[in-house]
């Protein structure tokens, strides 16, 4: 809409100039067709008829905008002046009002300080009148009649007055296409839901377009920038930054609506800044909101922790004395039972022993969680607890038809760590391992020390794990594979794994491939100094012997 009001205004104005141009042809060349009608003999037709040579180029010339042709014009009218002024007498003669053409000229055809252009062309052509009558080369004609002054001074005031016509009526367009400009901006502003501050380079307040909104109180547009708010000395140094930066952003409380919340962003202009508000309260009612969710959430979490952890000993006592008695009756140590009872104690056994593990995982998660589970660290020989875990799986690895081998060093390796935390790690690990291998496969533990690291790696031949379930694994209750895998555990396996880690300033990483197997590695700082820096052989500790074996964890 602009750029066509615009080139709509240029287009009258180029019209109105060729119409200026063409007026200024009609008179002077009837003028100089009369004057040669009526004394052949006479300069004078001729000056006239040179005189008409600008307005006949500026009715072609003008349809053609640009400066080069602005200049063009201007050059010919101040040529075709001194022609005149020469022909006719020179600064004697009737034409030498026509030499301030140039000025009229420039007046019309606009362009860059067209005022003082046009002076110092007139100037010009008054010089170079008086350089040519100084020598001698300006011809006298003695055949002027008295009408030709007087029709070149009234040519003259008629151009001149014509020229500031179309000068005020240009002024009048520019002014008219400004104020449709500006009222189409406002509409615009007001369309949109910002409030939009022009701001001076000292935070004062300019001017202002768009909504008010509720949280800023109009009248506090009448003072500073930096008044907006109570913490006016965070607008300051938002004022700031956009003025040496260009950009800045800065949220705030407005002044007297503490629950308010407003978020401005300023761009540095001319000499000032553009300040750019909206109303963000709901969206940070919103955020407060989900912060709270969130901690309740966190608190409900937190108070189940507490809860289980507290259960402990009410959930693992009474399940102790289901596992022993039913073990007692299972054994019948106080006499024989008859078949049916014997098959049902070794069931209720089973069951028992199995249910007491998942409670004591669930329990050592919940203490986990409620930051409640202590380390009982102590110095111990590693392989130690690597090789209880291998014992406890050795028979699940049998029955299953899986190779289970343990690559341990030959030498103690001592460390400063909980003892059951990490058989406990050890013995996840295997189970899962042994969970995920068909039979036929093989799992292997290795353990060895790495500066100050143990590293604990386990690697199977088993099914493995597809991307999706492994960005999972390590989350409490979370599980992978078929469903009658997952139904033969709870997912906290490596949910305690990691936090047994983590407890130990350690961590655990996952590698695994569907179809071709996995590898968990735990690597926890807890070697003792006597270990540190050796390089002892690894050695397999399996049903087939010890053999002294090379074996890479991270496979």
């Amino acid at each position: 809409m602009v750029a066509r009001n615009e080139t709509s205004n240029a287009l009258r104005m180029r019209i109105d100039q060729a119409v200026w141009h063409g007026g200024w042809f009609v008179v002077a060349a009837v003028a100089a067709v009369v004057s040669s009608f009526g004394d052949a003999e006479s300069n004078v037709g001729g000056a006239l008829a040179v005189a008409s040579l600008p307005g006949a180029a500026g009715i072609v010339l003008r349809w053609r905008a640009g400066p080069v042709i602005r200049s063009g014009l201007l050059g010919l009218w101040a040529v075709t002046a001194v022609a005149a002024v020469v022909l006719s007498g020179g600064l004697t003669g009737p034409l030498v009002s026509w030499l301030l053409m140039p000025l009229v000229a420039a007046s019309v055809l606009g362009g860059a300080n067209p005022l003082a252009r046009g002076a110092v062309l007139a100037a010009i052509s008054a010089g170079a009148v008086g350089l040519v009558e100084a020598g001698g080369l300006s011809p006298a004609d003695s055949h002027i009649h008295p009408w030709i002054s007087l029709f070149a001074v009234a040519s003259a005031g008629a151009a001149v007055a014509e020229a500031l016509l179309l000068v005020k009526t240009s002024e009048a367009r520019q002014r008219a296409r400004l104020a449709r400009e500006r009222r189409v901006a406002e509409r615009f502003l007001a369309a949109q839901p910002c409030l939009v501050l022009s701001l001076s380079a000292d935070g004062a307040i300019i001017h202002s377009a768009g909504p008010v909104f509720e949280p800023l109180p109009a009248h506090a547009l009448a003072g500073p920038f930096n008044g907006l708010s109570e913490e006016s000395a965070a607008l300051d140094r938002a004022l700031r930054t956009a003025l040496s930066e260009g950009r800045a952003e800065v949220g705030f409380a407005p002044r007297g609506a503490p629950g308010g919340w407003i978020v401005a962003v300023l761009y540095q202009t001319d000499g000032g800044v553009i300040a750019s508000l909206r109303d963000a309260s709901d969206g940070r009612a919103r955020e407060a909101a989900l912060e709270q969710a969130a901690n309740d959430a966190e608190a409900l979490n937190a108070g189940k922790s507490r809860f289980l952890a507290n259960m402990s000993h009410e959930l693992r006592t009474p399940l102790n004395a289901v596992v022993g008695f039913s073990d007692i009756m299972r054994s019948q140590m106080f006499g024989p039972l008859s078949e049916k009872y014997a098959e049902y104690a070794a069931l209720i056994h089973e069951s028992g022993g199995h249910l007491l593990d998942l409670i004591n995982d669930v329990l050592d998660l919940s203490k986990v969680e409620a930051q409640r589970y202590e380390l009982s660290r102590e110095p111990f020989d590693a392989r130690e607890a690597v090789s209880a875990a291998l014992r406890l799986v050795r028979v699940q690895a049998d029955v299953a038809g899986i190779r289970l081998r343990g690559v341990l060093p030959p030498a103690a390796l001592r460390i400063d760590a909980d003892r059951r935390a990490l058989k406990q790690i050890v013995l996840n690990l295997l189970s899962n391992a042994l969970k995920f291998t068909p039979s036929g496969g093989s799992v292997d533990v290795a353990l060895r020390a790495e500066g100050d690291d143990l590293v604990i790696a386990v690697v199977d031949t088993g099914v493995g794990i597809s991307p999706t379930d492994l960005e999972r694994l390590g989350n409490p209750y979370e599980q992978g594979g078929e469903a009658e895998q997952k139904a033969m555990g709870t997912g906290l396996g490596l949910s305690l794994v990691r936090a047994f880690a983590e407890l130990h300033g350690g961590k655990m990483s996952v590698v695994s491939v569907l179809g071709d197997g996995t590898t968990v590695v735990v690597r926890l700082p807890v070697v003792l100094p006597t270990r540190r820096g050796e390089a002892a052989p690894l050695r397999v500790a399996g049903a087939m012997g010890d053999n002294v074996i090379a074996f890479n964890p991270h496979r």
